[in-house]
């Protein structure tokens, strides 16, 4: 199994009900397909970088797992398919990226505390 982080942008446009919807929907597809979730973060609402679609934030989303690597077809395929999600972008964690992910949660961790 490998560990992936993938990030995506959700529209705007949706409620709070309708934003933990399109969470919770990509949550079910990694776990469905015999991914395991590590952590998943909210970053809230953001101003993106350049337009896209016309719009100039989107609510950011961070999903951490460990999966085999025929999910992340399938989530990508899921991603293009759901018109709520305007970008998204998925990674193959290396052992440092992995570390480093590790560290910054504990960091975050203490910070809260």
């Amino acid at each position: 199994m490998n560990r992936y982080e993938t990030v995506f942008i959700a529209t705007p446009v949706l409620s709070e009900q309708q934003v933990q919807e399109v969470v919770s929907k990509f949550r079910g597809v990694i776990t469905e397909n015999g991914g395991n979730m590590i952590h998943e973060e909210d970053w809230g609402l953001r101003k993106l970088a350049y337009p896209i679609q016309k719009k100039s934030t989107g609510f950011y989303f961070l999903l951490e797992f460990e999966a085999e690597g025929d999910l992340i077809n399938t989530l990508e395929t899921q991603y293009r398919r759901d018109e709520r999600v305007i970008r998204f972008l998925t990674f193959k964690q290396d052992k440092f990226a992995t570390e480093y992910a590790e560290k910054r949660r504990s960091l975050n961790a203490k910070k809260s505390e």
